[in-house]
């Protein structure tokens, strides 16, 4: 009898296992992400923060349509998690809708277009930002989605497309990249820059009337 209580014992301690083996592993592929509230801004659009867990696991593909044509990214989020997270959580309250991109450059040392902004170039956002989310090793080859920031931990709503290419050091969180849509890119850039310039507005303004999310 008392060997039968051991055997039902130890029966009872691996099912107990297997059922809690599930939530370890969703705990296991998370990922904790601060997002912190700034003060106060009229130039921004608070909005509520994202939940502190994200997932670390799979992509997500977003499409740009503009009115340029669309750019199709497949975002990352085991690059970064909490980057992604916050991007897509944007898209869901519409933030980026009837935004401009407000910067082009097309220079020997950084071909992108920057959008996410509200107001102009590197002026209006959600109203927080977080950490950077980078090893040191990144690069930004043509196609490149990254967010763009104003010195490290500065991350919120702004990002850029990478063009061409972008020489620049690995400081910016790389999203994901462009799966159609390079030749839309590369309207926008033909179109050229405000005033002939190598950077600056687009010299047709570059609209974002929605961004559509298809998750994976």
């Amino acid at each position: 009898m008392r060997n039968r209580w051991i055997h039902l014992a130890t029966a009872t301690a691996l099912l107990g296992g297997l059922l809690a083996a599930p939530a370890q592993a969703e705990t296991a592929t998370g990922a904790t992400c601060t997002y912190t509230r700034l003060a106060p801004n009229p130039d921004d659009r608070p909005q509520p923060l994202p939940r502190p867990k994200a997932s670390n696991r799979g992509t997500a593909t977003v499409t740009l349509e503009t009115n340029a044509g669309d750019i199709t990214v497949k975002l990352d989020r085991a690059n970064a998690p909490c980057a992604v997270h916050s991007f897509l959580h944007l898209i869901d309250r519409g933030f980026f809708d009837e935004t401009r991109c407000w910067r082009l450059t097309n220079d020997t040392r950084l071909g992108v277009l920057q959008c996410g902004d509200l107001v102009k170039a590197e002026i209006g956002g959600p109203g927080y930002r977080f950490d950077d989310e980078v090893t040191g090793k990144e690069t930004y080859p043509r196609g490149t989605l990254a967010m763009g920031n104003q010195g490290p931990g500065t991350n919120g709503s702004e990002f850029f497309l990478v063009h061409s290419f972008a020489n620049i050091k690995p400081a910016y969180t790389v999203l994901g990249q462009v799966t159609e849509g390079l030749d839309t890119l590369d309207r926008i850039v033909a179109r050229g820059i405000k005033d002939g310039k190598g950077d600056g507005e687009p010299a047709r303004p570059v609209r974002i009337w929605s961004i559509d999310v298809d998750e994976e």
